[in-house]
């Protein structure tokens, strides 16, 4: 008797992949990226996200505004962006396969779920004749898969109707991924049983289809390998997936556990921020207390009202909320009480591009209020990065009692990283004592009264015997702190407090610039989430032998005070933001330095490809100008020395002449 042999697909070792899963609204591609992610991170990989969805919460079905997408970038080494293009492209409908087609770079590899590739949802998106059975998509490796069909053929004994089973169909594309690329399975199938623990016969119909696809993958002849990506080299410690949002509210918690303070949330839900609210909602046993108030005016009166009783007042918004906070910041500036401002920035102006990443409102931060009122401005730089950005902003808004503005932005916000949990014990002491005491010669309390170093007032609790104190809109004499309408008054509070701003920058460190040689003629400055787009196109520039040098900044103001000279050592300083050159602007006006924008507004990060090339052109036109002077030098040369011999000071000879 003849004995069947099993016979293993091989795996091919890669050290990158970028995956990209595309549908309508209600596909959940969110839901199947955020999975797909979490099994990446328990493996060990380094990786980086971009999830894109519409504004609507259900776009039309099968259109292309309604189009869903996530794309995920992993490897088995460091990488800085969720990639520019993906290698992997899972297509649920003809719409998603039509609206990402011109991202995909030719001999990639499309999934197609075959079943949706019919009738209306073709000529819904302008396809005549079906794309799969025609001769278009014939640069790419394409992979036909009847997704919804075989979805609903897993689950013919649920018990569940034609409609909730189709909606598995993205627990199956899950599963083949899961397959393709040596996913760990156990998480999602915990995460599935516990998410839809109310409903045993979801859960497992979910399960059922997630396990099919992995099946799928092993036995049908469609896939001929899987592929592997190791585990990337990281610094030893606990890990943890993360999206810039929830790093924020974990930054916030742990800076008021760090200050002793209990941490007061005012705010009006707004995307792309209403994750901030959401989480830290949850974390009442750390001294939290959310509010979600009727509007942006009222959580952001709310969160100064608690400043002012002694908390840590926190307001969260995007754009269009804190045109509407500009009012009530100025007060903050006014009392000189410490109150951090997130600003989650997203397209605009005004509702603009709810679900879309901008870098736009920084002038808005630094000028949207009446009158000389300067705060200073805090940009993280990454998804983890957020975390430390809000224990930096708490620093200098309770050291300096000041509000504080930290401009996030969608990118960082939705995006994903892993993050290495820090010690409780490396967190930074934020503790400022309040004052108890009256502080006057005569036993009197003088609210104004600064500190000689920071410039800051004192922090008194309201209630506290011997303190009270008036605060208000109204400006205040320095000192004693009652309402003073003289000039000189006026004039002297006004620049007291922007010298306050401005002497943060001696608490600043010096500007890190990674220039690896010293050579590099050119610098590219950055800030906020254009770091991992510059960081990536300089590798690229460096591989191909060129000099670059690289710096970012966390603080935009005040700027730190060794910046002017850092500028200065470089011929040429570019700055890539998604506005129209805003920090460009205050840079030239601050340092008179010529500054070389380039700007998008795509609602979209920016491609490290596109910024390598731009870079590219910048230093091959220093190096010309630079060729091109000193040839000039040597001509002038030459005619000196001619002139000095008695020569003509035209040349004759034709070899003088070509040179």
């Amino acid at each position: 008797m003849e004995v069947a042999t099993l016979v293993t697909k091989p795996v091919l070792q890669i050290d990158r992949v970028v995956i990209r899963l595309a549908g309508d609204s209600g596909d959940g591609m969110q839901l199947t990226g955020d999975r797909f992610t979490a099994e990446t991170a328990s493996f060990g990989n380094d990786l980086s996200t971009l999830p894109n969805f519409p504004a609507e919460i259900r776009a039309p079905a099968g259109t292309l505004p309604g189009v869903s997408s996530f794309q995920l970038h992993f490897a088995d080494h460091d990488i800085m962006t969720p990639g520019d293009a993906p290698d992997v492209l899972v297509a649920m409908n003809p719409a998603a396969l039509r609206a990402n087609l011109g991202d995909l770079p030719r001999g990639k590899t499309i999934i197609a779920n075959a079943d949706e590739f019919a009738g209306r949802s073709l000529t819904k998106v302008g396809y005549t004749v079906n794309p799969l059975e025609d001769d278009s998509l014939a640069d790419y490796q394409l992979i036909s898969v009847p997704l919804t069909s075989l979805t609903l053929e897993a689950l013919k004994d649920s018990g569940l109707g034609k409609k909730e089973a189709e909606r598995a169909k993205n627990m199956f594309a899950l599963g083949l991924l899961s397959w393709m690329y040596n996913r760990p399975t156990e998480g999602t199938i915990a995460f599935l049983e516990k998410r839809f623990a109310a409903k045993p016969e979801i859960a497992e119909s979910n399960v059922t289809a997630f396990r099919a696809g992995y099946n799928y993958g092993d036995t049908t002849e469609a896939f001929a390998v899987s592929y592997e990506i190791k585990p990337a080299e990281m610094p030893p410690g606990v890990y943890r997936n993360i999206n810039g949002n929830l790093a924020l509210a974990y930054g916030l918690i742990a800076a008021a556990k760090s200050s002793g303070l209990p941490l007061f949330l005012g705010a009006y839900p707004i995307t792309p921020a209403s994750d901030i609210l959401h989480e830290l909602s949850k974390h009442k046993s750390f001294g939290v207390r959310t509010f979600q108030a009727e509007d942006e005016i009222a959580g952001v009166g709310a969160a100064l009202g608690a400043s002012f009783g002694g908390a840590l007042g926190v307001t969260t918004t995007s754009g269009p909320g804190v045109a509407l906070k500009g009012e009530t910041i100025g007060l903050a500036v006014s009392m000189e009480l410490p109150l951090v401002v997130v600003d989650v920035q997203r397209g605009g102006p005004s509702t603009g591009l709810p679900t879309k990443t901008e870098q736009a409102d920084l002038l808005m931060a630094m000028f949207g209020r009446n009158g000389e009122s300067p705060v200073p401005i805090v940009a993280p730089r990454s998804p983890s990065d957020c975390f430390d950005a809000a224990l930096e902003a708490v620093r200098i808004a309770t050291t300096y009692m000041t509000p504080v503005f930290l401009l996030s932005d969608g990118y960082l916000a939705n995006g994903s990283e892993p993050w290495l949990l820090p010690k409780s014990a490396d967190l930074p002491d934020l503790r400022r004592p309040f004052v108890t005491e009256p502080n006057g010669p005569d036993g009197e309390f003088l609210p104004y009264q600064r500190d000689q170093a920071t410039l800051a007032r004192p922090w008194a609790v309201p209630g506290t015997t011997g303190l009270q104190h008036r605060l208000g809109g109204l400006e205040k004499s320095d000192g004693a702190g009652e309402i003073n309408y003289e000039p000189a008054n006026h004039d002297y509070m006004v620049r007291t407090r922007q010298a306050k701003v401005d002497r943060i920058a001696d608490s600043l460190p010096p500007t890190e610039v990674d220039d690896p040689t010293g050579a590099a003629r050119v610098l590219v400055l950055g800030w906020g989430s254009t770091y991992g787009p510059i960081g990536a196109a300089c590798r690229r520039l460096r591989a191909d032998g060129l000099e670059i040098a690289q710096a970012h900044l966390r603080h935009l103001n005040p700027f730190p005070s060794d910046l002017g000279p850092v500028l200065k050592r470089y011929e040429r300083v570019v700055v890539p933001e998604m506005n129209l050159g805003q920090l460009a602007l205050l840079l030239r006006a601050e340092y008179l330095v010529d500054i070389v924008g380039y700007n998008q507004v795509r609602g979209l990060p920016f491609r490290a490809a596109e910024l390598a090339h731009v870079l590219h052109g910048v230093i091959t036109e220093v190096t010309t100008a630079t060729e091109g002077s000193v040839e000039a030098t040597a001509s002038e040369h030459r005619s000196e020395e001619r002139a000095r011999s008695g020569a003509s000071a035209e040349p004759t000879d034709m070899t003088e002449v070509m040179r």
